[in-house]
């Protein structure tokens, strides 16, 4: 881990977590795109001419099908959010510092969850 006298990781550093960050971006967007077109879908089985207790039961499995996908579409969002904002700490060459501690969080833990903005020191004093 190399940091500099500013307690913060080198230019070098840096970039090879805003190039993880990109590449991180990029898959979460694409599944993202995955998401929204199952939920999209109208996944129409043809069940009109079924029993009638048959279509309310996949009615309703469609409903929930439909809400967990938009559950999981909402934290696709909010963890691309996450991960454009770690580039603008980057930019700014403050990302990788805990913003309880203000020391450096651990660089393993930034490269498992490059958003981070705690420490593991910072995040059990949560608890």
């Amino acid at each position: 881990m190399s940091s500099d006298k500013n307690n913060r990781y080198s230019d070098k550093d840096l970039e090879e977590f805003r190039l993880l960050i990109q590449e991180k971006i990029e898959k979460a967007q694409h599944d993202l795109q995955l998401i929204k077109s199952a939920y999209m879908n109208d996944h129409n089985n043809g069940t009109e001419d079924t029993a009638p207790t048959f279509k309310a039961f996949d009615e309703g499995s469609a409903v929930m099908s439909k809400e967990y996908n938009s559950q999981l579409a909402i934290r696709q969002e909010k963890f691309i959010r996450d991960l454009k904002n770690a580039l603008i700490r980057i930019e700014n060459k403050t990302y990788g510092v805990c913003r309880v501690t203000g020391k450096l969080i651990n660089k393993k833990r930034l490269e498992l969850v490059p958003h981070a903005t705690l420490s593991i020191e910072a995040k059990n004093m949560q608890k």
